[in-house]
């Protein structure tokens, strides 16, 4: 089973970054859940959501030992962080990052300059789509056209068709060396 946890600011895409990660392991034929969280603020206030993709069911749809951590801010790696495994992933939005900021020593830390990216494409909604692409290629959850497939794919059922999105795709699995 795979525990993650993507998490910033509401207005970030945060939310849809796990039902994205939801509907690939829908279409992987795999179980999943998604939980997500969010305070009374629509957009400026904390949002998060858990997502769990398992070959068998699965109990409990809160991710208590991560293996990646998505994080679109500096608050979300303090409230997150100590729940990482050993080993796990942390994708940071390296363009929100607070630059002295120290990372434990016994996870892998993927630094990704998302909403730069995002913003140079000319699609600065496109940030948390930079994000999946990092993380898709530094984890291999999923294989990457799989997951650039998928993505065209959610947000064309919901009749939202942006062939950028592809690009910040592209360029996030780019980011990462």
């Amino acid at each position: 089973m795979t525990e993650i946890i993507c998490a910033g600011f509401g207005g970030q895409g945060v939310l849809i970054t796990g039902m994205i990660l939801a509907y690939c392991g829908m279409q992987k034929g795999r179980h999943f859940t998604w939980y997500p969280s969010y305070g009374s603020e629509m957009r400026g206030g904390t949002a998060n959501c858990n997502v769990k993709i398992s070959e068998e069911e699965i109990a409990s749809p809160y991710a208590k030992h991560l293996d990646i951590l998505v994080s679109m801010n500096d608050v979300a790696i303090d409230k997150f962080e100590p729940a990482m495994k050993p080993g796990s992933v942390l994708v940071v939005n390296s363009s929100l990052l607070d630059e002295t900021r120290v990372f434990r020593d016994d996870i892998r830390v993927v630094k990704v300059p998302a909403t730069k990216i995002a913003s140079n494409l000319g699609n600065p909604r496109g940030t948390n789509i930079v994000m999946l692409g990092a993380l898709c290629k530094e984890t291999g959850l999923f294989e990457e056209d799989f997951m650039k497939h998928s993505i065209d794919e959610y947000f064309a059922k919901k009749g939202k068709v942006n062939p950028k999105n592809a690009l910040c795709f592209d360029e996030g699995v780019k980011a990462v060396s």
